[in-house]
């Protein structure tokens, strides 16, 4: 239902789909959606801000999801399990940044309220009137009289996702400056002496307490890949320990009744896409081998090859796309890792097809590409090199379209084409 700005709607759903929207295109600013968990207006703590760099908050309740292009379309989503949400929040802000640009350069920019169940769309707020902001709230989820509304909102902010995050009493680490919060707690605390006891009555010597350290600020720095600069070093971005998920997420930017225009005989699309994410991996001791969903090789992550495959995603697109994750607090085990994707059914070639790559290391900035387009008859397309130099991991962007040879599996052609020189045998899932 398409509402005016002020107006509010009742939410009827348990758990909603917010969907962030715009129309891409040549100058067009990437977009990215937010949420802040609001108790007296206010976030208790940076944990109740959740975007690319803290994706799920604490209790579970909000999520953000990835990115998804559809035409000319791209959205950027939050799940919201209402049911879940803790009894002391009153308001969820439905926010979003415009990162390269401002909002008056971001065309058809909306957001959707969806059942999460049935994707039945329960509001819709279309902002028409965007010139020099950087950051905007588009809506906000909050309770009234025991259930649940939305209200469109539609307020600019010039100082982009920074300020609006401190507007809420988010700490924010700034790209080259020192936050008070981050000061050596020598400086903040000054050593006092203790007055000296009299030798009769010595004083009772009391361990110190130590400092305890405060939390680091929220980092809201990203990186993308790109051909011109397509290798990041994961120590310089801080994500060198805990866990790095990869996320893979497709479109299909058309549908083709018969033989794709561009491609000839290459492209074919029928019934649902499946894409498979993998990885071949090479630990430090020599050992070979590969993560994927045929054969149901799903890894494991706290035990060689330490990198786990969490599912298989059939659905062609879904908005979790397929994940794995590697468990970086192993680093020192792992040599190489070639992360890859394989079409399983449903098309005969990457090309017509959108795919984003995000890797998401637990602690340090996210990492995003694009493949972009297919102008081959591929099936197997390499997405990134991990590489562990000896004192660091740097994290390569490949997105090399690959063509196996006629009776070559995907797999073997991967494996060719980097060298790892393993034996293959045919699979099913």
């Amino acid at each position: 239902m398409a509402m005016l700005k002020g107006a509010n709607l009742p939410v009827p759903a348990p758990a909603v789909r917010v969907e962030l929207g715009w129309r891409s295109g040549p100058g067009v600013p990437d977009v990215d959606a937010s949420a802040l968990l609001l108790v007296s207006g206010r976030v208790r703590s940076d944990a109740d801000f959740v975007f690319y760099n803290q994706p799920v908050h604490a209790s579970g309740a909000v999520r953000h999801e990835n990115k998804a292009s559809g035409g000319a379309g791209v959205t950027d989503s939050l799940t919201v399990d209402l049911a879940r949400v803790e009894p002391t929040v009153e308001r969820i802000v439905l926010a979003a940044s415009a990162d390269g640009g401002s909002f008056g350069q971001v065309p058809g920019l909306h957001v959707r309220v969806l059942d999460a169940a049935s994707g039945t769309e329960i509001a819709r707020y279309d902002s028409e009137d965007a010139t020099v902001e950087t950051a905007f709230v588009l809506g906000e989820l909050y309770r009234r009289q025991g259930s649940w509304k939305f209200r469109a909102v539609g307020q600019g902010y010039g100082s982009g996702l920074a300020g609006l995050a401190t507007d809420f009493g988010i700490s924010v680490d700034e790209p080259g400056q020192r936050s008070a919060a981050t000061a050596p707690a020598a400086a903040a605390a000054p050593t006092v002496p203790a007055r000296t006891a009299p030798a009769a009555a010595p004083a009772r010597t009391v361990p110190p307490v130590p400092p305890v350290a405060p939390p680091a600020p929220v980092r809201l720095s990203k990186v993308t890949l790109t051909k011109e600069a397509p290798t990041v070093s994961l120590a310089k971005q801080g994500g060198s320990s805990g866990a790095m998920r990869v996320n893979l997420n497709w479109q299909v930017r058309k549908q083709f009744k018969g033989w794709g225009a561009k491609l000839g005989r290459a492209v074919a699309m029928h019934g649902d896409l499946d894409l498979d994410l993998c990885a071949l991996y090479e630990l430090t001791d020599g050992r070979k081998g590969v993560v994927q969903a045929l054969g149901n090789a799903f890894g494991a992550l706290n035990q060689p090859p330490y990198i786990h495959l969490d599912g298989d995603d059939r659905t062609g697109g879904s908005a979790s796309g397929e994940n794995l994750t590697i468990n970086l607090d192993h680093k020192d085990r792992l040599r190489r890792i070639v992360i890859f994707v394989t079409i399983y059914e449903g098309a005969r070639s990457f090309a017509d097809l959108d795919a984003t790559v995000t890797l998401q290391p637990q602690h340090g900035a996210a990492i995003d590409f694009s493949l972009g387009e297919c102008t081959v008859p591929s099936t197997v397309c390499s997405l990134a090199l991990i590489t562990n130099t000896g004192s660091d991991l740097v994290v390569q962007r490949e997105a090399r379209f690959l063509v196996p040879e006629r009776g070559v599996s995907p797999q073997r052609t991967i494996d060719y084409a980097y060298g790892w020189g393993m034996n293959w045998t045919p699979g099913r899932k």
